[in-house]
């Protein structure tokens, strides 16, 4: 199969909404979750400059009352919000932003997080035709516990503008 054939079909599989697909209060589980490993963590914590040594020294960890490791909250934002792009800003569209970030309890390093997102709001933009704003509240978990929550606006196209 040639790269074009496989980028069309790649299109038809994919999971893109557009702004008609977010009415207020839906709810998306999103796919598989994922458990954040050492190396994830000592690795996001040395590129930033994140020298925090229970991010990266287990026996700190320990004796700051920890169980483990635990994980930079930077990294357990980021694969949050990257476990909801499938669901909700794969079309396309400038991120807008993060508000009301708060993070629950520090998650360790093994531990496997989920998310799920709700559509908050959802409307037409005013300055850019073919084009929406929508905010979601997601809610990142370690099992059934929330350990960091926000919410996040994205531009989102309009089914017409595909």
């Amino acid at each position: 199969m040639n790269v074009t054939a496989l980028r069309k079909q790649a299109r038809r599989r994919g999971r893109a909404h557009y702004l008609e697909d977010f009415p207020e209060g839906r709810r998306f589980e999103h796919h598989w979750g994922r458990t954040l490993t050492e190396t994830d963590n000592t690795l996001l914590s040395a590129l930033t400059l994140a020298y925090n040594p229970v991010y990266f020294n287990r026996e700190k960890a320990l004796a700051a009352s920890h169980a483990n490791t635990v994980v930079n909250p930077m990294l357990v934002l980021m694969v949050a919000v990257g476990l909801s792009v499938e669901d909700l800003s794969e079309s396309g569209g400038a991120f807008l932003g993060i508000d009301g970030l708060t993070f629950h309890r520090p998650v360790l390093v093994g531990e496997t997080l989920t998310a799920a997102s709700t559509v908050i709001s959802a409307r037409r933009s005013g300055s850019k035709p073919g084009m929406g704003v929508v905010t979601w509240h997601t809610e990142g978990r370690i099992g059934e516990e929330p350990v960091v929550d926000f919410r996040r606006t994205n531009l989102i196209k309009a089914r017409e503008a595909r």
